[in-house]
C-alpha cells in the first residue's frame, strides 16, 4: 500500500524568452564619410518580476561606431550609452505557486550590432542591433511524492552501509550560506 506526502521545494514556476532587434541613432561630431566598424561593450542588466504574467529585464550598454570622417582622411570613434527595458511575458505558470519573486535571467544572446549605415543626411549614423534573454521564475510549490513501505526482503534499500573517515572528512558542513535561507 503506498502512502503520499506533500513537499514543499523551490521549483522553476514560469518560463519566458525574448528576442529584441532594435535601432538607435548616433550623432558623431564629424559628418561620417564611412563606417569602419561598430562594436557593443559594457553590457549589464537585472530582472525583476511585474505583475504576475511578466518580467522586465533592464539594461545598458555601450555602442562604439569606428568611423571615417573629412573625406576618409580622420578616423574618430563615437560612443552612445544605451539604456533598455525588454518586457518577457511569462508562458509557464505553475497554479500552485506560493513564492514567486525569485527571477534568473540568462543571455542567450548578448547585445550585438547587425548593421551601422550613415543617414541619408549624412550627418548621423543609423545602427540596428539585436539581444535575446531567457527568464526563470523560481518560487516555492507543493510536490505530491508517493512513500512505499520497506520490504523485508528487498536488497534495494540496503542503508547500512557506512562513511569512511576520509569520506566523513569530505564533507563541507557550511555547502547552505546563511543568505540561501533565508529567501
Amino acid at each position: 500500500m503506498a502512502d503520499y506526502r506533500e513537499i514543499i521545494t523551490k521549483a522553476v514556476v514560469a518560463k519566458g524568452r525574448k528576442f529584441t532587434k532594435a535601432n538607435y541613432t548616433i550623432s558623431p561630431p564629424h559628418h561620417p564619410s564611412s563606417i569602419l566598424g561598430c562594436w557593443i561593450i559594457n553590457h549589464k542588466y537585472e530582472a525583476r518580476k511585474v505583475g504576475k504574467k511578466e518580467v522586465e529585464v533592464s539594461g545598458s550598454f555601450d555602442m562604439n561606431v569606428w568611423y571615417s570622417h573629412h573625406d576618409n582622411t580622420k578616423t574618430s570613434v563615437a560612443t552612445e550609452r544605451v539604456d533598455y527595458r525588454d518586457t518577457l511575458k511569462l508562458h509557464y505558470r505553475d497554479p500552485d505557486c506560493m513564492d514567486d519573486r525569485q527571477v534568473i535571467a540568462n543571455v542567450l544572446q548578448q547585445p550585438n550590432c547587425v548593421e551601422a549605415v550613415i543617414s541619408k543626411k549624412g550627418n548621423k549614423i543609423l545602427v540596428t542591433t539585436e539581444r535575446e534573454f531567457q527568464v526563470d521564475v523560481i518560487g516555492e510549490t507543493k510536490i505530491w511524492v508517493e512513500v512505499h513501505e520497506k520490504q523485508a526482503d528487498d536488497d534495494d534499500y540496503d542503508f547500512e552501509e557506512e562513511l569512511s573517515d576520509s569520506e566523513l572528512e569530505d564533507i563541507n558542513p557550511d555547502f547552505l550560506t546563511a543568505d540561501e535561507g533565508s529567501e
